[in-house]
């Protein structure tokens, strides 16, 4: 095999994670085609140490990551503003602020938690999505996400607790951790 047809097989293999780490993050198709394209050209460039390399999936999903923060960090100025004016109009209470409880997905078949978690995700706003992507998919604590998005500590605890509250009401179970009945499944209902 020729040096591009083995990097295509590579890009093949990692292309659908390289994708899905930027979706999650953008929440937008377009966009996340096109830092999966350029994280595919910066792979290329390297691919001398990228190949054979057993690092090499964990090198992929940071520069989607990456780049995807930037993507980001360009549109930051709108966003920001609108949640400061959010903040100065808040009366939330001491309790709204602590961690909330996690939602327990692990009763419902593989394909349909997968697809209503990421039903769900495409359902919240930016400033709630990112942080809370980048904690429970990408792993990272609140002080990196706080210093990568440019805001405070207090900020990404806020937006992921309101992440985690949005995902709940979207996604109800009862105490068994069974599919009681999601927002989805409720529009199909009513367009039946």
């Amino acid at each position: 095999m020729t040096n591009l047809e083995v990097f295509e097989e590579f890009m093949r293999s990692y292309q659908n994670m390289v994708y899905s780490t930027a979706y999650r993050i953008l929440g937008n198709e377009a966009d996340a085609a096109d830092i999966a394209q350029e994280v595919f050209l910066r792979a290329f460039k390297h691919f001398e140490t990228l190949d054979q390399n057993p690092r090499a999936g964990g090198w992929l999903r940071r520069v989607a990551t990456n780049l995807s923060l930037n993507q980001i960090t360009r549109y930051r100025n709108r966003w920001k503003l609108f949640s400061q004016m959010e903040g100065e109009d808040s009366t939330e209470d001491f309790a709204s602020r602590l961690p909330a409880e996690e939602i327990d997905l692990s009763q419902l078949d593989d394909d349909r938690r997968q697809r209503l978690l990421e039903e769900a995700l495409e359902k919240l706003p930016d400033k709630q999505r990112i942080p809370l992507v980048l904690y429970h998919f990408e792993e990272m604590g609140y002080d990196d996400i706080a210093a990568k998005l440019g805001v405070s500590l207090g900020k990404v605890k806020t937006d992921i607790h309101r992440a985690r509250e949005t995902l709940r009401s979207l996604i109800q179970l009862d105490s068994e951790g069974d599919l009681v009945r999601s927002k989805f499944d409720q529009l199909k209902n009513k367009t039946k």
